[in-house]
């Protein structure tokens, strides 16, 4: 079974209601439709009924709940409690009413209240235009310092990884993390590794450099983060700095990290810089002709998850289904 196919297993054994904002896409109604289809999840879509029905053509919709922002009951509820949360910063009401508005706003608000589990928006919004509320209104999970975005990567024919499978973090949202950010990423990366595929990570910190084969600033925060993390998590499998070689292939890892206990077998992949960990997850998407699932975000108080903008209804789907597995944590 392919990673995304034991994902949507997960999330049919415990259901739970996603709400989609962004219901004048057309991808963004086909994916509702599909994972009603398939027992993945509830859905609620964001909008006025009459525009999606019309909108919706021959899509089967019937058991989406449809929620206009404008009509709803918690309309002035939401507006009031958004104004008290951001009033020291120079929130009002008039501002706040017209934010509850916004599909997204008012999406992360049911979250918020535990109207639903999680939402998934980006097919047409900005990574920082579907980020923004979340991170205004659910802020960070206990226990966490920031909020980071991985790719879970699914490598067709590949003996490396988890059966070909991989997850990139950070690929989507940090851009030049520190060496205690980097840590809290490769943490926060082995627990979302085992909670969507139920297998035990094995976290590589990356570098062009293993075990001081070169120095330099940039290796000296791969290993300080190295250090860092093993110190705050200390049963976790994970080790560095290793180049991407020796953390993913047997033999390379013989020859270069001898000692090491997870050179060779990584799943959890961690970069130094969104730089790397950008490029990384389009190569392999396009010459390995990976499945790339994302940018999905961890850290956040409950899941909210971003979309790529040129994203079809089945990867919609599939981070959908990731959605509620998360949720289900």
């Amino acid at each position: 079974m392919g990673f995304i196919d034991s994902v949507i297993e997960k999330a049919r054994r415990d259901r739970k209601t996603i709400i989609l904002p962004e219901s004048e896409d057309r991808r963004v109604l086909e994916a509702a439709a599909l994972v009603i289809e398939r027992d993945i999840a509830d859905i609620i879509l964001i909008g006025r009924r009459d525009e999606i029905v019309s909108r919706a053509e021959d899509l089967d919709l019937s058991a989406a709940e449809i929620v206009c922002p404008a009509d709803s009951e918690h309309y002035e509820t939401f507006a009031a409690q958004f104004c008290k949360m951001r009033e020291k910063k120079g929130m009002t009401l008039e501002k706040a009413k017209a934010l509850m508005l916004d599909p997204i706003y008012f999406a992360v608000m049911m979250v918020k209240n535990e109207m639903a589990d999680g939402m998934v928006a980006g097919a047409i919004h900005s990574t920082s235009d579907t980020l923004r509320p979340a991170l205004q209104i659910l802020k960070t999970a206990p226990g966490t310092k920031l909020v980071s975005a991985l790719f879970m990567m699914a490598v067709p024919n590949s003996e490396f990884g988890f059966h070909g499978t991989f997850l990139f973090a950070d690929s989507g949202l940090v851009e030049n993390p520190d060496a205690d950010q980097l840590s809290e990423i490769a943490i926060s990366s082995a627990h979302t590794f085992r909670q969507l595929t139920g297998q035990e990570p094995e976290v590589a910190m990356l570098s062009y450099s293993t075990y001081g084969s070169a120095k330099s600033e940039l290796t000296e925060k791969v290993i300080e983060a190295t250090r860092l993390a093993k110190a705050k998590a200390p049963q976790l499998h994970l080790d560095g700095e290793l180049q991407l070689d020796a953390a993913i292939v047997p033999s390379v890892a013989a020859s270069k990290a001898a000692g090491s206990s997870v050179a060779g077998k990584a799943n959890v992949l961690v970069f130094p810089d969104l730089n790397a960990g950008n490029i990384g997850y389009k190569l392999v998407q396009r010459l390995a002709k990976a499945e790339a699932y994302g940018p999905i975000t961890q850290g956040i108080a409950r899941p909210v998850n971003d979309l790529s903008r040129g994203c079809i209804a089945e990867d919609i789907v599939g981070v959908v289904a990731i959605t509620a597995v998360q949720a289900q944590d």
